[in-house]
């Protein structure tokens, strides 16, 4: 069976959000911001992951690249995107915010292009 996961990013922590092919969640969890926390539960042989959703943030690039170099099917969400979602919620949580990507990716999940190599880099020095 086909699984999907949000992840709601902040600076310490992580809430980590999997659903199956039918939108029922599988599993809730908070790990660190780090990528091996990370891919500790998403390497899981458990989990067969059709989608990753991960929205733009600070450390998006950074957690996008590690997980893409896991070989784990990892899309960067547009943050005006998902703060549409996140309007519709009543109660504003970070396990609920982490259960919008996660839903968002099992329908359409648009993705952004996530920017990498050296010239990311170069342009985040350079202000651009």
């Amino acid at each position: 069976m086909d699984h999907f996961a949000g992840l709601d990013v902040s600076v310490k922590e992580t809430s980590l959000c999997i659903v199956d092919g039918a939108g029922r969640i599988v599993r809730e969890v908070r790990v660190a911001s780090e990528p091996e926390a990370l891919l500790a539960v998403l390497t899981n042989p458990t989990w067969h992951f059709k989608r990753i959703g991960l929205e733009a943030g600070p450390l998006s690039q950074w957690l996008f690249n590690a997980l893409a170099e896991a070989g784990l099917p990892v899309i960067c969400v547009e943050t005006r995107h998902m703060r549409a979602v996140l309007k519709a919620q009543i109660n504003k949580t970070d396990r609920n915010d982490a259960r919008a990507p996660a839903f968002q990716a099992t329908h359409q999940g648009r993705p952004r292009g996530e920017r990498q190599g050296d010239g990311a880099v170069a342009r985040r020095l350079l202000g651009t």
